[in-house]
């Protein structure tokens, strides 16, 4: 079985048994002869969806009328590029001019909104530590600059309220979360963590805060540098939202809240120059004294500047500085007690001596008091981004609502236009789709099991009639679907008249080729010489495989053989009979066939199947090897026939290949002609249901294996409940599994396996070579 099946020019003739009937040209075996074939395609040029060669479309002959389509301004008469832009334009620039501007403005200023209100939260806690270091810094003063200990309870009281501030700043700041891809919240992370990373050198300027010989003012402006980031949070808070109203609170409270720190610069410089305890004199040198001054100048310009910021919110600066500018009088003892000392070279070496402690409980009623403005200010921004952010929240769902009208308006527009559309493509998809997969192959099927005259080949309308692109595709479809029908006509007709050919030259040679089988016979009866009876044996081998070349174009052409055996056949008889038509039939040796019958409408197919089968085997293999032959009876009834050789093998791709084409025979084609064995073998074994597949060959080579069915391996009868003799257990692996019935009929009546009722008359006697059938005379 290697390399191919033989090409049929290049193999040897193949053998033909004698005695078969003669099948010559007769009038009932033509069909469709020239003349008839073309009176066919005359009356054929009468029916709706076929025509004749060089005649014009039944269409054209019978024309449509006219079908009303509407007026062109009619939905279902838009071009599809017009339909689609006015699906898609009226959606799309409704979502992306009001969802885009609208929705996308309200949720940046909520999430702008959202920023103040946790900047707010932590300006608070900022605002609350720098208040415990202003008061640290400016309580501790006066009892270290006068040579207290830093254990006095003075100084570690509010250095503790200064701890518990700091860890609870720290806490909020870890309310911020993931700050990627947040630009506000970037800047705002990265001057926390400088904040937080600065508030570490606490402990240093506590150990040398105030010490005795050092300028105060030292001190003072390492606890200012802190107070000064903490401050600067608030301007963090005006680069996080674009309100305006929320710009102009930040910038007035990071006003105020400078102001504030320069008062307590002076409290806390006063303080440290003042005495108290066993200090009666004060020390205030002239760089604290200018320091101090300084202070005392930016504190003014601060508070300026507050009031013009604070006016442009649309409220009262001058009723927010009440409690600082009504006359209150240690307020305003306060102020020009600074002032005095300040602002003048030995303004502290008056007649009034005081205390730091004296100073400091009078300073700190201003600081209350701006403590108390601060506190409001922080509060006002809280409730202002709380309103601003509650607006924004109702302008969002003002701005959705709107546009989910307007989407839902522009969806039931596009839903109505595309509606249209869709309803006339369905119908398109849906006809197309019978056509292609029920209508069109069953009309083909019909056409070539009928005679395609007998067949309704007209083409039923798609139904879209319409001016746009939809409607002249249905129209281009219906002509499509004509001319496939009417191709299919006119191929069915010529695979008609093709096996008609067929038939008619097949039967003609195969009457001359058993005419010349009876002559051989006659003169192998009448001599006597071995060598003349062994070159007539040749000639009648030559002869038979002739005539097996003929049955091949009755198989082609679907011819089913003209008489058949009535009675089962012994499988045995099968297989020699299929032997004596191989050319190299001594190298084929028959084992183990088991003792079954076959139904003899099968024998004659199964003989032309089993003899392709044998002369490829021979054929590519070895001429010093053997071709073995065996069967195996099957438990279920079926019966494997195995032909094992031991030529060079076949590749995987090549086997898949042939055994693909031997379970679907492709229709006839030119590449029949040079796969004929090939084609033969499969049409054959679909005709009766026997499965045929190839395997390599443990031993090298091929092995074919043909499994016959139940109702062919048992002459058409139930198979017997015991093994009968020489039959084997079953197949080998399990091949070739399941149990095929065919039908349909074989080809020529085959002579040499007795004479059966459809014989004539001659006999076959079995000689020497190789279990050869010879004829007897």
């Amino acid at each position: 079985m290697q390399g191919r099946f033989k090409r049929d020019g290049s193999a040897p003739a193949e053998q033909e048994p004698r005695g078969g009937t003669d099948r010559g040209s007769s009038p009932q075996h033509a069909q469709n002869p020239g003349p008839a074939a073309a009176g066919d395609n005359s009356d054929r040029a009468q029916r709706p969806g076929s025509t004749t060669s060089g005649a014009e479309p039944d269409t054209a002959a019978q024309p449509r009328g006219p079908v009303d389509t509407g007026s062109r301004i009619a939905l279902r008469n838009w071009r599809i590029s017009t339909r689609l832009v006015s699906l898609l334009a009226l959606p799309v620039v409704a979502a992306t001019s009001l969802g885009g501007l609208r929705i996308q403005e309200s949720m940046t200023d909520m999430q702008q909104l959202e920023h103040m209100q946790l900047l707010t939260k932590m300006t608070k806690q900022a605002t609350s530590l720098a208040q415990a270091l202003q008061v640290e810094r400016d309580q501790s003063a006066g009892p270290l600059s006068n040579k207290s200990k830093p254990t006095d309870y003075k100084v570690t009281g509010p250095r503790d309220k200064t701890d518990r501030a700091k860890d609870a700043f720290l806490d909020e700041t870890d309310t911020i979360g993931d700050s990627e891809g947040d630009e506000s919240l970037e800047s705002i992370h990265a001057s926390i963590s400088s904040i937080a990373s600065q508030l570490g050198t606490i402990r240093t300027i506590r150990k040398t805060a105030y010490e005795e010989g050092s300028p105060s003012l030292n001190t003072i402006d390492q606890y200012s540098q802190l107070i000064t980031s903490l401050l600067s949070l608030s301007q963090d808070m005006a680069q996080a939202t674009s309100n305006p109203d929320m710009i102009k609170r930040t910038r007035a409270l990071a006003a105020f809240s400078s102001a504030k720190e320069y008062a307590s610069v002076q409290r806390a410089i006063i303080a440290a120059a003042l005495p108290g305890g066993s200090v009666k004199e004060p020390h205030l040198n002239q760089n604290d004294r200018q320091f101090g001054s300084n202070a005392l100048a930016k504190e003014s310009r601060a508070l300026r500047s507050f009031k013009q910021i604070y006016a442009t919110t649309g409220q009262s600066a001058e009723e927010l500085m009440a409690p600082l500018d009504n006359g209150n009088p240690e307020i305003n003892a306060g102020n020009m007690y600074a002032k005095r000392i300040l602002d003048t070279t030995n303004g502290i070496e008056g007649k009034q001596v005081r205390s730091y402690l004296d100073w400091y409980d009078q300073s700190t009623i201003k600081i209350k008091a701006m403590e108390t403005i601060e506190a409001t200010l922080l509060s006002d921004m809280e409730a202002k981004a709380r309103e601003l952010r509650q607006a924004s929240q109702r302008d969002a769902i003002v701005n959705g609502a709107v546009i989910f009208i307007v989407l839902g308006v522009s969806l039931v527009g596009a839903f109505v236009v595309a509606r249209s559309m869709i309803r006339s493509l369905r119908r398109l998809q849906d006809t197309a789709t019978r056509v292609a997969q029920d209508r069109l192959p069953e009309l083909v099927k019909q056409l070539s099991e009928t005679d395609p005259q007998d067949v309704d080949t007209s083409v039923e309308s798609v139904g879209v009639h319409s001016r746009d692109e939809i409607g002249q595709v249905a129209a281009a479809f219906d002509d499509v679907h004509r001319e496939a029908v009417r191709l299919a006509a006119e191929q069915a007709l010529l695979r008609g008249n093709v096996n008609a050919m067929f038939t008619n030259l097949s039967r003609r040679s195969q009457g001359l080729i058993q005419r010349q089988l009876s002559l051989i016979s006659e003169l192998e009866s009448r001599e006597a010489d071995p060598d003349q009876l062994s070159s007539l044996f040749k000639l009648d081998h030559l002869a038979t495989r002739m005539r097996r070349n003929g049955e091949n174009l009755l198989v082609l052409a679907g011819e089913e053989p003209g008489r058949r055996w009535t009675r089962p056949v012994p499988l045995v008889d099968v297989l020699r009979a299929a032997a004596s038509e191989v050319e190299q039939y001594e190298r084929i040796e028959l084992s183990a066939v088991p003792a079954t019958e076959v139904a003899g409408r099968v024998v004659n197919d199964l003989v032309h199947l089993l003899a392709e089968l044998l002369e490829n085997a021979t054929s590519f293999s070895s001429p010093q090897t053997k071709v073995k032959v065996t069967g195996h009876a099957l438990p279920d009834g079926r019966v494997l026939v195995e032909i094992h050789d031991t030529g060079i093998g076949l590749s995987p791709e090549d086997l898949a290949a042939i055994n693909e084409r031997l379970a679907q025979p492709p229709t006839v084609d030119v590449s029949v002609s040079r796969r004929m064995g090939l084609f033969v073998v499969g049409r054959l074994s679909l005709r009766h249901g026997i499965r045929i597949q190839l395997r390599p060959s443990d031993s090298g080579g091929t092995t074919a294996l043909v499994m016959l069915p139940v109702d062919v391996a048992h002459g058409g009868k139930q198979p017997p409940s015991k093994q009968g003799p020489g039959q084997q257990s079953g197949a080998q692996g399990g091949l070739l599994a399941g149990n095929g019935n065919g039908n349909g009929a074989g080809n020529a009546q085959r002579a040499g396996l007795g004479s059966g009722p459809g014989g004539a008359g001659a006999t076959r006697r079995r000689t020497s070579p190789g279990g050869r059938w010879t004829r007897a005379g």
